[in-house]
């Protein structure tokens, strides 16, 4: 019977010593190129998780991360891993930034954690970012791409990219070039099966495969009721573009008007790097809306107190760039959801096994509808809790990380036969 996808390949040496599936190496060093908090770039909660895990795989001797520098303060430190703080948002000498400190740490292999923006939304940072696992991979180290969304389904002016037809023309034929280059690297892994298909049709992949996007933390059944006292509607992530909270605030507005006065808005999160002072604009221009907290950047330990508070989650987006690490979150700790029907978001989310409630994206009466679904059907929200936490904690992010180490293997013992 063959392996499990998610077996681990790991073997212990005499006296627990750490030993190498592949035969005649030591344990691994792995890179890892990431945003970590308490920087507020993207994908800095899936990093954390990510090198937190990567670090306790028994296979792993070192993991080393070259980190995103941030005003934020040094990023954050997790056992076995070294933090090498070596790009930052919008640098253009990010790939040489890197690649340098790449050849200075002299990992066996590097996973880089990826969004089409993780380097910058200025054209020329965020592309030549975007470049490094092709150059790192021409320099004979090995290089896995964890991509959270493609260029494909992006709406390039409603995400900020672009300003007008033409620039966001341009925007999707430099994201085709971007996209084939990411391709360069050994393997390049997605979480939604359908951006398989996509790379394969449309760019004639052959090392693109699906990976499965992991439960942060492996997690006891939680409770699906919700706090005594004012029912709360979450939203969380970083503000701004494409993700705004105006929508929901009068949405909010429209369930106080119709009977829902027992509610509190919560805005968990930051300005995304791409709109900085949103959330302050947001703040003076309803302040005389009752109910609503600001909680601004949200530590780790903070996050499963916020959701757990929830009786809904909202995500008042009006376009998306793939999977959301929000909606994982919420899974996580059983909450409903209320989400957008936008493009095949809903499909996506759904061939990963969430459901909710949807509206109309920028209908304030659709989105109050949505979640008044909810909050007036107990029934209702702790079924969709409960599906939502069966979708998010299938596979938690501790074997994931093995099925990488796997491919990690695999890529070196193709590397050795080859000499």
């Amino acid at each position: 019977m063959p392996p499990h996808p998610l077996a681990s390949t790991e073997r212990t040496g005499p006296a627990g010593r750490r030993t190498s599936a592949v035969p005649g190496r030591s344990a691994l060093r792995i890179g890892v190129v990431t945003a970590l908090p308490p920087g507020r770039n993207s994908l800095n909660e899936f990093g954390f998780h990510l090198v937190k895990h990567l670090a306790t795989v028994h296979e792993t001797a070192e993991v080393v991360v070259y980190a995103d520098e941030t005003d934020a303060g040094p990023p954050a430190t997790l056992a076995g891993a070294r933090n090498v703080a070596c790009w930052k948002f919008n640098d253009v000498g990010n790939l040489w930034r890197i690649v340098g400190a790449v050849r200075a740490t002299k990992p066996d292999a590097v996973i880089f954690n990826l969004q089409f923006a993780t380097f910058g939304d200025q054209r020329v940072a965020g592309g030549l970012g975007l470049l490094t696992p092709a150059v790192l991979r021409m320099l004979g180290v090995p290089s896995v791409v964890i991509l959270h969304n493609l260029s494909d389904n992006v709406d390039m002016r409603d995400a900020g990219f672009a300003g007008n037809r033409a620039t966001a023309w341009l925007m999707r034929t430099a994201g085709k070039a971007l996209t084939r280059a990411l391709l360069r690297a050994n393997l390049v892994a997605v979480t939604i099966p359908r951006y398989v298909e996509l790379l394969n049709t449309r760019y004639g992949a052959r090392n693109a495969v699906l990976a499965p996007h992991g439960s942060f933390e492996e997690l006891a059944m939680p409770s699906f009721d919700v706090p005594p006292g004012k029912r709360r509607i979450l939203a969380f992530g970083k503000w701004g573009t494409y993700k705004t909270v105006d929508t929901l605030v009068e949405a909010y507005q429209e369930l106080l008007r119709t009977g829902h006065d027992d509610l509190e808005l919560v805005i968990g999160g930051s300005d995304s790097p791409n709109s900085p002072g949103y959330l302050d604009s947001v703040a003076k221009r309803y302040a005389d809306v009752p109910g609503i907290v600001y909680t601004g950047y949200v530590a780790e330990d903070d996050v499963p107190a916020l959701f757990r508070s929830a009786s809904v989650v909202a995500f008042p987006y009006t376009s998306t760039t793939g999977s959301s690490g929000v909606l994982h979150q919420a899974g996580e700790y059983g909450r409903a959801v209320a989400l957008p029907r936008i493009g095949d978001f809903v499909e996506i989310i759904e061939e990963e096994g969430f459901r909710g409630t949807y509206f109309e994206p920028g209908d304030p009466v659709s989105l109050a509808g949505a979640m008044a679904e909810v909050l007036d059907d107990d029934e209702l929200r702790e079924d969709l809790g409960r599906r939502n936490f069966a979708a998010a904690t299938g596979i938690p992010m501790s074997e994931v990380v093995q099925w990488h180490v796997m491919h990690i293997n695999r890529i070196l013992q193709q590397q050795r036969s080859r000499r």
